[in-house]
């Protein structure tokens, strides 16, 4: 959201931000984030969960006196309840009048057809953003003949570029100069397949004594799902556990030399994993979600079976071949600038919010 933010300001267009504070304890939210990026929030919504019409009025007044003072043209929302909130606060249906409402769904799947969603991303949508060309397939009939268009997240390519992480990084991660490392970014959930991980990573340990697994993230399932598995798997010293990372996440991600993904979380960008490409590291992910149209097969990585053998036999591949990881990374870099900087991005938003208005 800050990032396409951002590059539409650099395109000349005035873009304002509505968002709540983060919960207590979890560290920098989007508000602080804004305020580094030299972004202050015009309005500070409440925190919550789903649309209550109730609970939810005095953030409706506030969103509805913001759209009568700075009569913008395009509202665009980012989850179920920003969706709510902003199509009670443009009010009724106008014919080309008032606020378009665009809806981001950051999911790389079909969404349901519940009635609420029928209600929501059809007479409450002027145009929907998925996070992949597949996913606004199997979208585009739920908005009743408005737009739909697939667009790959965004990542800061300045910031996430290829080089070696410094060696003080690599040292404070317990990693040696011959260890060659398989990374993972993820928060520590039970759908997220750490078995799958853990054993491919307990296979490709036997028949390599350097090889490391890094997980970057944290969970309140980190012990239950990964550190005592990985101790029953006799791996505990293979498996280096690096935690929430901020200010060296980039150089953390650069002492990976293969990135892997398995299942796509409640960001079905897969930001990690587009991080990862910006830094030229090659991966190798599962099928799942949008995986298999952000990595191009035997080119910027590869696509394997939701099987242990599968996802050892890929990360030893590529291990055991420096030059063809070395021509991947590189593929990965440059489809990363093609594909997902701001700017590429802000340019698919653009043209969606010119088609939301409809023929001219």
């Amino acid at each position: 959201m800050l990032r396409l933010l951002l590059a539409q300001r650099v395109r000349g267009h005035q873009a304002e931000l509505a968002c709540p504070d983060a919960p207590a304890g979890a560290g920098p939210g989007l508000v602080e984030r804004a305020r580094d990026a030299g972004v202050e929030p015009l309005c500070r919504l409440g925190r919550g969960r789903g649309a209550r019409w109730w609970r939810d009025r005095a953030d409706t007044g506030r969103l509805r006196a913001l759209l009568r003072a700075h009569r913008f043209d395009v509202i665009h929302a980012w989850h179920t309840r920003d969706h709510a909130l902003a199509w009670r606060a443009a009010g009724p249906r106008r014919q080309g009048e008032g606020p378009r409402i665009v809806r981001s769904y950051g999911r790389a799947q079909r969404i349901s057809r519940w009635p609420w969603n029928r209600l929501l991303f059809g007479a409450g949508t002027d145009a929907l953003l998925c996070v992949s060309r597949e996913a606004a397939r199997a979208n585009a009939g739920l908005c009743r003949g408005r737009p739909v268009v697939g667009a790959f997240g965004a990542v800061d390519v300045g910031r996430f570029q290829p080089g070696p992480a410094p060696e003080t990084v690599r040292a404070s991660l317990g990693l040696e100069p011959q260890h060659r490392v398989v990374g993972i970014v993820a928060r520590v959930q039970r759908h997220r397949r750490f078995d799958l991980l853990l054993e491919a990573m307990r296979e490709l340990a036997a028949g390599d004594p350097d090889a490391r697994l890094l997980v970057v993230g944290r969970g309140t399932h980190l012990d239950d799902l990964a550190r005592e598995p990985a101790s029953r798997l006799g791996i505990a010293d293979r498996v280096i556990f690096a935690g929430y990372r901020q200010g060296d996440y980039a150089d953390v991600l650069r002492a990976m030399d293969l990135f892997t993904f398995l299942v796509p979380g409640s960001d079905g960008t897969c930001r990690a994993l587009l991080e990862a490409n910006a830094c030229g590291i090659p991966a190798v992910t599962s099928r799942r979600g949008a995986l298999p149209e952000i990595v191009l097969d035997g080119e910027t990585g590869l696509l394997v079976d939701e099987r242990p053998d599968a996802l050892c036999a890929g990360w030893r591949s590529l291990l055991g071949d420096p030059e063809r990881r070395l021509r991947m990374g590189r593929a990965a870099r440059r489809r990363a600038e093609r594909h997902f900087a701001p700017a590429v991005l802000a340019d698919a938003v653009e043209r969606l919010y010119g088609a939301s208005a409809g023929p001219t």
